[in-house]
């Protein structure tokens, strides 16, 4: 049960570089991350990914090629309520509104049948180190200890050692996961953000970026992503079953991300 008052959420992105989310706030509290990256502003495609916080959207990859995906690196445009993006394989489609203090986004992908994908919503949190990440469990867990294809399975909220729901101070560290688990809920003094991702008969996951200080090499920075998975890999070459979105014979697929916030009285 959620305690608390229920905040209004309200998002500003970026279409003409490739559809950032520059803002999300919500009770006066910005909630994304962000770092000087004076590269952002001059991508291509195809060039190495440009890090400078808010929220990217990820497609058709995360890690692997392209670097982040292909849309991150485009221009979007404006098509009535939508904003869109046109990749070499495949039509993106964003629609972002409110309900009911909600801030909602729906897509829609278009590509050829079988065309296999990830997406994440690549959120970048502006955190304490007292935060926690919140997920309903037991979930399975996925724990990347580096930069590989390769995962540790485990049970939330600890894997391999790694206390997955604690953040705490910079320890040198950095490591992905994806929790199986299609909501997660970010707890921060007395707010906390809840995201979830619905995709009717595709997989859903939540990934989480915890860089305590040991990315990159030679010039590490702090940096926490909290991310709604379309997927269950962040990598869409690692497949195995079920670990990939799959284009249905109708040519679409559409999903649901829903942000909500509170905060205690």
């Amino acid at each position: 049960m959620v305690s608390g008052i229920r905040l209004p959420v309200s998002v500003a992105t970026d279409p003409g570089h490739g559809g950032r989310w520059t803002s999300l706030t919500a009770g006066g509290r910005e909630w994304l991350w962000h770092r000087d990256e004076p590269r952002r502003s001059r991508v291509v495609p195809g060039d190495v990914f440009a890090d400078a916080g808010g929220l990217e959207e990820c497609l058709p990859t995360v890690r692997g090629l392209p670097d982040h995906g292909d849309a991150w690196s485009r221009p979007w445009r404006r098509d009535g309520h939508h904003d869109v993006v046109e990749c070499p394989a495949f039509r993106l489609t964003r629609r972002l509104g409110t309900d009911a203090g909600a801030a909602i986004a729906d897509y829609t992908l278009t590509a050829e049948p079988g065309y296999r994908f990830v997406w994440a919503a690549h959120a970048l949190l502006d955190l304490s180190q007292a935060a926690r990440i919140g997920v309903e469990g037991p979930a399975v867990t996925r724990l990347y200890p580096d930069e590989g294809a390769r995962w540790v399975t485990g049970t939330w909220p600890r894997v391999n050692g790694i206390p997955l729901d604690r953040l705490g101070p910079d320890d040198g560290t950095a490591v992905g996961a994806v929790v199986l688990a299609p909501h997660v809920s970010v707890h921060d003094g007395q707010d906390t953000l809840h995201l979830s991702v619905e995709a009717p008969g595709q997989p859903v996951s939540i990934a989480l970026w915890r860089n305590l200080g040991g990315f990159p090499q030679g010039a590490p920075y702090r940096s926490v992503g909290v991310e709604p998975l379309l997927g269950r890999v962040f990598d869409r070459t690692a497949v195995h079953d079920g670990d990939t979105a799959v284009v249905p014979a109708s040519g679409e697929v559409t999903w649901r991300l829903t942000i909500t916030a509170n905060r205690r009285s």
